[in-house]
């Protein structure tokens, strides 16, 4: 799962951004949404997301997928804002924090040696609520990131109707592999940020 959150876009815009018709978004509690990816996926692999606004900032929360993990996608988000997300998938775990089209901040949580250069704000924060959370997984990132945007984003809230869709693997958006980052994982500062995930 890949959750970002984007200051003061709307819905739409994060779908466009994210490569998704934003007119294909329903309203559409968690259960309705989580039917909706499964029939999508007899076609292949699909991402299911769902969007919203609280407050300045927008969230997307995307399970079955990994785009928002992906450079291009975040590059894309934090053009002329600024975007947090966080990404945990089978063996990896990610935050990053981009502003304006660039990598800030990334690093895999529990791993010194994935910390980015230069180093951020974010790093000792992050390493200290995993501590304190031990056993949690990546909850403890979530709730640092949203206490600090100031937001409420829990199972209750996330249950209801949000906008949703579903998007597949071959519908978003990639970039030609001669000018991109061709490495694993989150994209490092500095590195050219037009890549595909696949």
């Amino acid at each position: 799962m890949c959750v970002t959150f984007t200051r003061g876009l709307e819905p739409d815009e994060v779908f466009a951004r994210y490569g998704a018709d934003p007119g294909r978004a329903r309203l559409l509690g968690e259960d309705a949404a989580s039917d909706l990816a499964a029939e999508a996926s007899d076609d292949g692999p699909v991402s299911l997301l769902r969007a919203g606004r609280i407050g300045a900032w927008a969230f997307c929360v995307e399970k079955d997928g990994i785009l928002g993990f992906g450079g291009e996608t975040l590059a894309e988000l934090s053009r002329g804002t600024e975007t947090y997300g966080v990404a945990t998938t089978e063996g990896i775990d990610v935050f990053q924090y981009w502003r304006d089209g660039e990598c800030v901040e990334y690093f895999e949580p529990g791993m010194e040696d994935s910390r980015s250069e230069p180093h951020g704000p974010w790093r000792n924060r992050v390493e200290e609520a995993l501590a304190q959370g031990e056993g949690r997984g990546m909850e403890p990132v979530v709730a640092l990131v949203l206490g600090h945007l100031g937001i409420t984003l829990d199972d209750g809230v996330l249950a209801g109707p949000w906008p949703s869709l579903t998007l597949a693997e071959d519908e978003a958006p990639t970039a030609g592999r001669g000018d991109s980052y061709a490495g694993e994982g989150p994209v490092p500062p500095g590195a050219v940020i037009s890549w595909s995930v696949g």
